[in-house]
């Protein structure tokens, strides 16, 4: 168990310093010390209150919870603050808006890790950093794609960021339920936009 909580403390820090070299020149500056401010404002907020949505057995209730205060929405209310700040011309590109989100969610995860190391479901520890990290960076570059002109793009990456939230939800929920087939494969879909997006900023796949 100590093992897969050192792996939740520093999946997200590890994978934003990979993503920065991946992408380099796309830091955040100022809304990134922002971004890490009010994500461990909100981590340890949520921390103290406990969770927003009774979670029950293995029912809806269970996927509502997740949904709620593990998976999607901790990881939709950086992207929708960083929609906002877009809007009104405050920050750059959704390339950036990955960063944005990434530095949230490092002190909120490191937050929650504390009481999920306390319960005996190892998989919070590894899977939850993961699937937050899979839709933090899957969503803006799915947005990202909305600005091309291929009407076949644009709708695979509208219907991919209206899916990417409920499969990561549903891959953690069927994990829960000791349902392996269909929470590996909902965590392969979630899996698809971040993959595909690291492919295209590899460095061999750069314009020289």
């Amino acid at each position: 168990m100590q093992t897969l909580s050192v792996f939740g403390f520093l999946w997200t820090p590890l994978f934003y310093l990979f993503w920065s070299a991946l992408s380099p020149g796309e830091d955040c500056g100022i809304e990134g010390i922002w971004a890490v401010l009010l994500g461990s404002v909100l981590g340890f907020a949520l921390f103290f209150l406990g969770p927003l949505v009774e979670a029950g057995g293995f029912d809806r209730a269970r996927w509502i919870s997740g949904f709620v205060d593990i998976v999607s929405v901790p990881t939709l209310l950086p992207l929708l603050l960083y929609g906002l700040l877009c809007c009104f011309g405050i920050s750059g590109t959704w390339v950036k808006g990955a960063h944005f989100t990434l530095l949230w969610l490092i002190p909120d995860v490191a937050i929650h890790i504390v009481s999920w190391s306390t319960q005996n479901q190892p998989f919070l520890l590894v899977l939850v950093p993961l699937l937050r990290t899979a839709v933090g960076v899957g969503i803006p570059f799915l947005a990202s794609l909305v600005g091309t002109r291929n009407p076949l793009l644009i709708l695979v990456a509208i219907l991919g960021i209206i899916v990417l939230p409920f499969s990561a939800t549903t891959s953690y929920w069927a994990f829960f339920c000791q349902r392996p087939l269909e929470g590996y494969g909902c965590l392969a879909i979630t899996l698809v936009p971040v993959a595909v997006a690291a492919c295209r900023h590899l460095p061999w796949r750069r314009s020289p």
